[in-house]
């Protein structure tokens, strides 16, 4: 193993990095992916927008079966400048997003959606339907039926969702090296970080670096395991 000294910085900001991506793109599948769950698990007596729901569904899921470099490949094309969402944003003096830690966020967002998703729209699944007819009768407003009625149901789902994207984020490669690539204090997370220390045969570091994600893997497993013990309990 090699023992080549290294900097505190080289192993932080990179590890800073990963926990500050991992923060925010947890944020924004709160704000954004908790209404989706609940739309998508509300039950609909039109056929049309019923279907549209699987399609739905399906879509949002497809980040379990592809390859992430497949799917980072994809998103590189639609954040690059001569592409989709990226040609629109230069074009409108935005900036292409390809390569920066804004871009990573998008990313990470749509490769942790699922993972998000699939427990808050089990819990907003097992709304009984005497709760959501009281909801309805008692309180005309949509608004707050969600806010004071199915959110407070879905507490423990929102909390599990929310572990397992951050987790989840914290050790993302392949869609962070397509979209992100390995730019120091921006897109150089940690998982990049340890990957090139490895080529550089610098094993003593990776190995610090590893062990770090290690732990705090194990911590938020754990924790995980255990909200999602006491929502089987609660069941």
């Amino acid at each position: 193993m090699s023992l080549v000294p290294f900097h505190l910085s080289d192993m932080l900001l990179p590890l800073w990095l990963s926990i500050k991506l991992a923060g925010i793109t947890t944020l924004c599948l709160i704000l954004f992916a908790t209404p989706l769950a609940y739309w998508i698990a509300k039950p609909s007596g039109n056929t049309l927008i019923a279907r549209l729901k699987i399609m739905l569904m399906g879509a949002i899921a497809m980040p379990l079966v592809l390859p992430p470099t497949v799917l980072g490949f994809y998103l590189l094309l639609l954040l690059s400048p001569n592409f989709g969402l990226g040609q629109w944003l230069i074009a409108h003096n935005i900036g292409a997003l390809a390569f920066t830690f804004q871009g990573l966020v998008i990313g990470s967002i749509i490769y942790s959606l699922p993972f998000y998703m699939q427990p808050v729209y089990a819990q907003f699944l097992r709304i009984p339907s005497s709760v959501r007819d009281m909801a309805l009768l008692m309180e005309p407003n949509r608004l707050r039926r969600f806010t004071a009625v199915a959110l407070p149901q879905a507490k423990s789902g929102i909390i599990l969702g929310s572990l397992i994207s951050f987790a989840h984020t914290i050790g993302e490669f392949g869609v962070v090296l397509m979209i992100g690539g390995s730019i120091a204090g921006e897109t150089k997370v940690i998982s990049i970080a340890i990957y090139e220390q490895v080529e550089a045969l610098n094993y003593g570091m990776a190995h610090t670096m590893s062990l770090l994600l290690v732990v705090l893997g194990i911590a938020l497993v754990s924790l995980i395991a255990g909200i999602n013990n006491r929502i089987t309990r609660d069941r």
